[in-house]
This record gives structure tokens, C-alpha cells and sequence, in this order.
């Protein structure tokens, strides 16, 4: 099967019941091209973090099926594996080892040679701005720091579709937009795809070129950011309206609970 033409992620019905009853994923459909910068938004425990444990393989669905590169995450687990690269919420290395050796053992779980792990690696701990800190001990490197070795680290056997899940909590502005400026270089010179979560919306707005709000396991709004946008006509629209506030109103007018 020809894999080429194939969206980065198709997401077909997706449900997920924890044992407890609680219905986390209430049938999610959701596709993301090749290519693409897309934000999955919603509040916490919306079903954000279960979609991605699901098509990462660290949660089980219930029912649905899902696709990545036109690859059955159930029929060919370690091939869809192998086209993604996860940065999660949790700060998950050892932080007595060094930086170079955390990204050059993760190509080892790929298969990557040190000769070829080696040199990626410093390029990439480089080009994230911690060049001068890959032989210190994990531990000693600052909150926003720690963000940047998880990327090098998801990069390191250069995956096709990069998930970051809320990948500048706690990171100050600064970094956060170096942070931007090296994923969005990513998405317009590789052709990494790249799907977001994140509670800043205002980043979301300006790097995303597709959003989909989550909200109690449903998607409530998908498509192209001007046309997320575009619910909040309210106001007169764009008159006077900066970037920054649009993408939060429609946020809270689809996420806000209704007693």
C-alpha cells in the first residue's frame, strides 16, 4: 500500500471507558495532513492527554481505529511508532546522566548506530541552544532546559510527526519563543508534522494552521484556525481585535460548563 498521500494522523471514531465507567473519548474523528501545525486545545481532563496516550500505544482504546502514514497503530504497532516522536508533560529522564547520552540512547531504542546517533545529537542539543550544557548532568539544567533535551530527545530518530503535550508548561517567555521559533522551522524546512496541546492559547493561535477544541471527550470545533476564528464574529469581529484574544473567547464559549 502506497503510504505516501496518506494523512499524518486519521483518528476514526475513537472511544475510551475506563473500568471505572467514566467515558473519556466519546467517538473522536480527527485528521491531520502531512505537514501540518495543529493545536488539539481543551480543558483539563477534556481527553487530551488519553488521545494521545492511545496513538502514542500507552493506552488502550475501546473502539475506533487510528492511522498514522496510512499505518494501523493495531496491525503495524512498531511501524506507526517509528514515524512519531513524543515530547510528554512529564519531565521522564534520568537526571544523573548527561544530556548527550539521554538523546544517543534513545536512538539506540530506534536501532541508530552511535556513529550516526552521536553527531545527530549534538546537532540537535545545539541547534535547541544547549550546546554548552550536553556534558552537565541532566539535573542541573533549568525548567525550560529540561523542555528542550525532552525534544532533542523525541527528534533524535528523526520522526515524521512530532506530539508535544503541553511542552511549555513552567518555561519562561523567553525560551518559550525560541522553543517556537526552532518547531516552526521544523514544520517549514523538514516537513515535520506537528500536533500540540498546550493552555497558552495565544501561542497556539499564532503557530497553529488547524485546531480542534476538545471538550467531555467530544470534539466541539475543528478546522483551519480562521475558521475556529471565525465563531467569534461577536463584537464586530476582527475590528480592533488583536491575534491574541479571538481564539481564547471561542475556547470559553465551547468549553464553558453548563450547569
Amino acid at each position: 500500500m502506497n503510504h505516501e498521500d496518506a494523512p499524518a494522523l486519521a483518528v476514526r471514531d475513537v472511544r475510551k471507558v475506563y473500568g471505572s465507567g467514566v467515558e473519556a473519548l466519546k467517538g473522536v474523528t480527527l485528521t491531520v495532513l502531512q505537514g501540518d501545525f495543529f493545536a488539539l486545545l481543551g480543558p483539563n481532563g477534556a481527553g487530551k492527554t488519553t488521545l494521545i496516550g492511545i496513538i502514542t500505544g500507552l493506552v488502550n482504546k475501546t473502539a475506533g481505529s487510528i492511522d498514522v502514514f496510512g499505518t494501523d497503530i493495531d496491525k503495524e504497532p512498531e511501524r506507526a511508532k517509528s514515524h512519531l516522536g513524543l515530547v510528554g508533560q512529564e519531565v521522564n529522564f534520568n537526571p544523573f546522566e548527561k544530556p548527550i547520552d539521554i538523546v544517543v540512547n534513545q536512538g539506540g531504542y530506534y536501532g541508530l548506530p552511535r556513529s550516526i546517533a552521536i553527531p545527530r545529537a549534538q546537532k540537535l542539543l545545539t541547534d535547541l541552544g544547549l550546546g554548552d550544557k550536553m556534558e552537565v548532568r541532566a539535573m542541573e539544567l533549568s525548567g525550560g532546559m529540561k523542555r528542550r533535551l525532552m525534544i532533542a530527545r523525541a527528534l533524535i530518530h528523526e520522526p515524521r510527526f512530532l506530539i508535544l503535550d503541553e511542552p511549555t508548561a513552567g518555561v519562561d517567555v523567553e525560551l518559550r519563543r525560541g522553543m517556537w521559533k526552532y518547531l516552526r522551522g521544523l514544520t517549514e524546512g523538514s516537513g515535520i508534522t506537528i500536533l500540540l496541546t498546550t493552555h497558552y492559547l495565544e501561542e497556539a493561535e499564532q503557530l497553529a494552521r488547524h485546531v480542534a477544541i476538545i471538550n467531555k471527550g467530544a470534539i466541539v470545533a475543528n478546522g483551519t484556525m480562521e475558521e475556529v476564528l471565525a465563531l467569534h464574529e461577536e463584537g464586530g469581529g476582527e475590528t480592533g481585535d488583536f491575534r491574541g484574544g479571538r481564539l481564547e473567547e471561542v475556547f470559553l464559549k465551547l468549553t464553558k460548563n453548563d450547569a
